[in-house]
């Protein structure tokens, strides 16, 4: 098999996302191509969906259906269980590609000899093949043989995970998966992935449709998707630990831990969850000090992250009240203005 696409679904079955994310993959150019599909315990009709997918195509969709959720990492793990393609993607089952999207990038992948082979991705707010908003994801100059320069820059923006294919074999001889039971798995397995990844190249189009609504996982923000976030970081630092990544890469990595566990965290914290917590705001302030706590002098930090997130995040560090009553009044100054 060339190619094995796992698609993990849960609760997809309204306005005919799920059928448009499968017809994309049916009618793929490249034929040699499965669909895994695991229905992570959805409640609605989208595993009547997929059997019928299953029916209508039994040479090139399989599903697998289990009763207890074990959100997106659980359902990819469930499904690189059974895939046997030389190249592995993964699709988000409200998301779709392009008709050439796998031809492309595992033609590019054979020509280069590259491990993982990526593109940019278009955001979309209706079921269409027209571009929107094209995003581009990682950069020219992350690509090539992945030397010990290249694998920093990786490390530090590992880019989306959807919008690649990898190397069967990289997954398989690595013992590579996925974090389960959390939102944003990618997080942690993004980053340690890329370490293993020999060379890495990559398509200026935008092959992979991103298509944004009400229910998308980015559109809400929760206490609970926070703690997730901070899971994966510290799932990812766990990793790269036992793996053997940590003393070369501590830098990079601790960059990647201060932007996702901490940074994004705390002001995605601030400005969506509605009723806000101090004990939440201490044990965010704690994390960074247990695993980075110097992560203010690291260097990337310095020049990647804004002057004003750097202040206020100095302020939380030195004081939970401090910087929650100041922030408040910071937020109601500027709406004030407005």
């Amino acid at each position: 098999m060339k190619c094995s696409v796992i698609v993990p679904v849960f609760n997809m079955a309204a306005d005919g996302k799920l059928e448009y994310c499968l017809n994309s993959l049916m009618h793929q150019t490249l034929r040699d191509l499965e669909i895994i599909a695991v229905d992570d315990a959805s409640t609605d009709g989208s595993l009547e969906i997929l059997r019928r997918y299953e029916a209508d195509y039994p040479e090139r969709c399989k599903v697998i259906h289990y009763e207890k959720n074990k959100r997106q990492g659980g359902a990819k793990n469930e499904g690189l269980k059974i895939a046997s393609g030389e190249w592995i993607g993964f699709l988000d089952s409200d998301d779709w590609v392009s008709p050439d999207f796998y031809e492309r990038l595992i033609k590019k992948a054979e020509e280069t000899k590259a491990d993982v082979v990526g593109c940019d991705y278009s955001l979309v707010s209706e079921h269409t093949m027209e571009v929107g908003r094209i995003v581009k994801n990682n950069t020219d100059d992350q690509t090539g043989i992945c030397d010990e320069a290249q694998h920093r820059k990786l490390v530090m923006r590992p880019g989306s995970m959807v919008i690649k294919v990898y190397r069967g074999s990289m997954i398989r001889e690595n013992g590579l998966d996925f974090p389960e039971g959390i939102f944003y798995e990618d997080n942690c397995a993004g980053t340690v992935w890329m370490l293993y990844c020999g060379r890495f190249e990559k398509i200026n189009e935008p092959l992979y449709y991103y298509y944004q609504h009400d229910v998308s996982t980015v559109h809400y923000i929760s206490e609970e998707k926070c703690r997730d976030r901070m899971k994966a970081g510290e799932l990812m630092v766990m990793e790269c630990s036992s793996r053997g990544f940590i003393t070369k890469y501590r830098p990079e990595i601790e960059f990647r831990f201060a932007e996702t566990y901490y940074i994004t965290t705390l002001f995605s914290y601030m400005s969506g969850v509605r009723h806000r917590k101090l004990s939440f705001l201490a044990e965010l302030r704690d994390g960074m000090k247990k695993y980075f706590p110097d992560f203010q002098d690291n260097p990337y930090y310095l020049r990647e992250i804004g002057a004003e997130e750097r202040k206020l995040a100095k302020l939380h560090q030195r004081s939970n009240l401090g910087f929650y009553c100041y922030y408040i009044a910071l937020n109601t100054w500027r709406k004030l203005r407005k």
